[in-house]
């Protein structure tokens, strides 16, 4: 009804602001017709438009929209709806789910206009016998031949890791890596201790090593920090408060005071007008008192706003301290999130790089000349919280998330050189 009522108010804009938002909705589901499931780690953009026929325009839900990270559950926190679910759902049927969940939550007459975009997807790693490995960006319709072009392009020769130069680079690679394990642990176990709102924290790790000690420390000296931050923080909205409340307790002591002056006031205008019709005073004395008496009124009116502001701040106050915890506990979640998948990350790489050192100094292939080598490859996906590794080809299409495994495989090799005079033999074949 009161929809209708306020398209009565505006006949010739309403069809105008309609084409306008219709447009919008059209160019912010422009993906719409590309779209795919939305993966664990994705980073999303909600929008909301409401016509408010009270103001005879569209609005945009800034309190409900932004920008969220889907959780490892496959889910994301809203405003007013709390954890709602992605999973099975394109960035169409999610917007269509969190329209129709806001009308029934709210009681609307009609669901906001709603539209999901895709900011950003999670990587993908590219590790094993490739010439760069690590984190790349993802993209909709990737390849493994993709992801292997972006991870250097040109795999490592076997052939290589059997020089001494070459296994003293595993080593120093393989202690790169430890290092890099070792300096996220130490921030996962802060980051944790954090999450538990933990008031103090001393690192359960120990070890003999300079370089972890000192790591453990500095982690140590960022969590004492960002406490003391939190808790200066705290405290000044704590005491901004408090000054406030002290501020509204004199304001009120300063009306009574004023009540007190209206009721002396008034009592003073009462004698004066008893004595003006006695004739004892003019009449010119009754204008005077009663002046003075909207001087007090206007005084307590003023208080009275003064009030209701430092109410108002209070209240403002009041919720940016119930914030300022909440903000934390995200900022910390995110990162945290963000370190635990490096850390699976290292440890692949890490096994990737002793299996790799490990065959190079147990190989007891003979020094002859040996074939192509041929690549294998195989995804490790994460679903549900379960890793699973399956074989793939260079077109088989990869998901957001999806660890790219290539291997290797050495051709046989000769036990010596072929003459060039003289036919190989069927035994030398056949080794």
């Amino acid at each position: 009804m009161m929809l209708h009522a306020g398209f009565g108010k505006f006949p010739c804009t309403v069809p105008r602001l309609v084409a306008t938002a219709s447009a919008l909705l059209i160019a912010l589901n422009v993906s719409g017709a590309l779209a795919s499931p939305i993966f664990p780690n994705t980073k999303i953009r909600l929008t909301l438009i409401q016509w408010m026929p009270t103001k005879g325009s569209y609005e945009q839900w800034a309190a409900v929209g932004g920008d969220y990270t889907v959780s490892d559950k496959g889910t994301i926190v809203i405003p007013l709806l709390g954890e709602v679910s992605v999973e099975n759902k394109d960035e169409p049927a999610l917007a269509s789910a969190i329209a129709k969940a806001l009308k029934e939550k709210i009681g609307l007459v009609d669901e906001p206009a709603a539209s999901v975009e895709i900011l950003k997807y999670p990587p993908i790693y590219v590790v094993g016998d490739v010439k760069n490995p690590g984190e790349y960006e993802f993209h909709i319709g990737m390849t493994v031949l993709q992801a292997l072009a972006m991870g250097g392009g040109q795999m490592l020769a076997l052939d290589a890791t059997e020089s001494p130069e070459a296994v003293i680079k595993l080593v120093g690679d393989a202690k790169e890596i430890d290092d890099s394990i070792m300096r996220t642990a130490a921030k996962i176990e802060r980051l944790e201790a954090e999450m538990a709102g933990q008031t103090t924290f001393q690192s359960k790790q120990e070890s003999n090593d300079p370089v972890a000690v000192a790591v453990h420390q500095q982690e140590e000296a960022i969590f004492s920090a960002r406490a003391n931050e939190l808790s200066r923080q705290t405290k000044s909205l704590t005491a901004l408060r408090d000054l406030l409340s002290s501020e509204i307790g004199v304001l009120e002591e300063k009306m009574k005071s004023t009540d007190a002056n209206i009721n002396s006031a008034q009592q003073q205008l009462n004698s004066t007008i008893a004595l003006i019709e006695r004739g004892a005073l003019v009449a010119t004395r009754q204008a005077d008192a009663e002046r003075v008496i909207r001087g007090y009124q206007d005084d307590r009116l003023d208080l009275t706003v003064l009030i209701m502001r430092a109410r108002q701040s209070i209240s403002q106050t009041t919720r940016d301290l119930e914030g300022l915890a909440d903000k934390r506990q995200t900022e910390i979640a995110s990162a945290l999130q963000t370190e635990r998948a490096l850390m699976s990350s290292l440890q692949l790489k890490k096994a990737t790089a002793q299996k790799v050192l490990m065959e190079a100094l147990s190989s007891g292939a003979p020094w002859g000349p040996a074939g192509k080598p041929k690549p294998e490859y195989a995804l490790v996906h994460n679903s549900g919280g379960r890793s699973g590794e399956t074989p793939a080809t260079e077109t088989t299409s990869m998901a957001p998330g999806d660890v790219l495994k290539v291997t290797l495989i050495a051709a046989p090799r000769t036990s010596a050189p072929l003459s060039d005079t003289s036919e190989p033999k069927a035994q030398d074949v056949g080794q």
